[in-house]
């Protein structure tokens, strides 16, 4: 057992802490990690107002975020796994003046026998499925974070069973990492950085290097890596909320320049985020002075997206992107052209079809619908005679069925037929025949040789 060691930031003697036991490792919980614990707490007179030990569950709180008592906050940071402490808590940094009624008066100094059991790093991941932790090792400073669009500095160390595959100081802007080789979960982890910062990260093979792995730097299919990342400086982009009418104009303006830049470099999951931003900044701009521009920069949007989705073969958004660059202009005849496409790739030739002639009718001379048409048409022609052949086979069966069953009534069953010849009510009741049995299908027939609604 350890002496008495005064750990409250200013030494005021608000948190005094005692080493029971020794942890293991040299690492203690981070900020914004959950911390798993055993403790049991006790008034300076011994009475015992809460264990987790008696209900037999450990108790779990994500350190450094306020959900626990300021003295939980500072001491159980000083603790490393497996570490068992007390820590003697003055009321300023446990419940205060008003205590906790009915098992906590005002002004009471509490004492916790606290076991430190383990700790996860903080989840950052979009789903919250585990996928990003994030394991504090520097804080930042201040409070602000870069948010999407920001353009960041950062000093990153990659990982992968303890051997570096990258290790760089790298610019880049929140959103485009994959320029600069940047994986997704060091992008989603770094708007939660503050200045200075430096964690580390462990990356789930969904955000780090997926299915494929990266065989040029050694990281296999679906592996797990770890990267320590320090945020060196950054500057935010402006929001769209605070920018006025003419600013979101000109920022759309460059956001299609560079989205289409990545398009033409066949990068098109980065352009198709650029044109979405068009319209995150004007979809609600209702200001008349600028509709003419604001509409031909939301139509080039859509019509681009259209055609990043074809390319990606993303068929049912290429139709929508297509669809709503029509809601624009009903007239524009790329959106028809694009709209056509998807149809056609999703298996609605006639619908294609519509599209295709009705941009003929605004250029007759356009080639590229004419064949397109042509292929509706095939398309169309082909399905009629797979229709065709479908139906024929389906009343060969039947027919050959109603030959087959009658020839067996005359040789079997001579006296079911009623004097009209129709199935009489004798047959309606009876037990299926060997025959019905063994052609289980016969059994379709109503009771005037019809075949029942299937």
């Amino acid at each position: 057992m350890s002496d008495l060691v005064d750990i409250s930031p200013n030494k005021d003697g608000g948190v005094l802490k005692q080493i029971l036991q020794e942890g293991v490792g040299d690492e203690f919980p981070p900020q914004g990690c959950k911390v798993k614990v055993h403790y049991t707490g006790t008034l300076t007179d011994g009475t015992k107002f809460d264990s987790s030990r008696d209900r037999n569950e450990p108790f779990k709180f994500d350190l450094g975020k306020g959900s626990v008592i300021k003295a939980w906050d500072i001491g159980v940071a000083t603790m490393k796994k497996g570490e068992r402490a007390i820590l003697t808590c003055a009321s300023e940094y446990a419940y205060g003046k008003t205590g906790s009624p009915p098992t906590i008066p005002p002004d009471a100094t509490l004492k916790f026998d606290v076991e430190v059991i383990d700790w996860q790093g903080e989840d950052l991941s979009p789903k919250q499925d585990g996928g990003i932790e994030r394991l504090q090792i520097t804080p930042g400073q201040g409070y602000t974070t870069p948010n999407d669009g920001a353009v960041v500095e950062v000093h990153v160390v990659g990982k992968y069973q303890g051997n570096i595959f990258d290790e760089r100081d790298v610019t880049f802007t929140v959103g485009e990492g994959s320029e600069a080789n940047i994986i997704p979960g060091v992008e989603h982890a770094i708007e939660k950085f503050k200045k200075g910062e430096t964690s580390r990260l462990i990356i789930a093979p969904q955000y780090a290097f997926g299915q494929n792995g990266n065989a040029e730097i050694n990281v296999p299919p679906n592996a797990t890596v770890e990267y320590v990342v320090t945020l060196k400086n950054f500057e935010k982009a402006k929001e769209s909320w605070s920018l006025d009418t003419e600013e979101k104009i000109e920022q759309c303006k460059l956001f299609k320049e560079k989205g289409t830049a990545y398009f033409k470099a066949g990068k098109y999951p980065l352009a198709i985020k650029l044109y979405k931003k068009i319209h995150t900044y004007l979809e609600n701009e209702k200001d008349s002075a600028i509709a003419e521009e604001r509409n031909s920069l939301l139509l080039a949007s859509y019509l681009n997206l259209a055609l990043c989705h074809l390319k990606l073969q993303d068929y049912f958004e290429a139709k929508n992107a297509a669809t709503n660059a029509l809601q624009i202009d009903p007239f524009s005849e790329k959106a028809l052209f694009r709209r056509g496409q998807a149809f056609l790739n999703i298996g609605e030739p006639n619908l294609a079809s519509k599209d295709f002639s009705e941009c003929l009718k605004i250029d007759p001379n356009n080639t590229a619908a004419k064949a397109q048409l042509a292929a509706c048409s095939k398309t169309l022609k082909e399905q009629l005679q797979k229709e065709k052949k479908i139906y024929a086979n389906m009343f060969d069966k039947f027919a050959k069925m109603d030959t087959q069953r009658e020839e067996f009534e005359k040789t079997k069953q001579p006296n079911v037929m009623s004097s009209v010849g129709e199935w009489g009510q004798e047959d309606r009741e009876r037990e299926p025949s060997e025959f019905e049995k063994e052609n289980p299908d016969i059994l379709l027939l109503n009771s005037t040789g019809e075949f029942k609604d299937m």
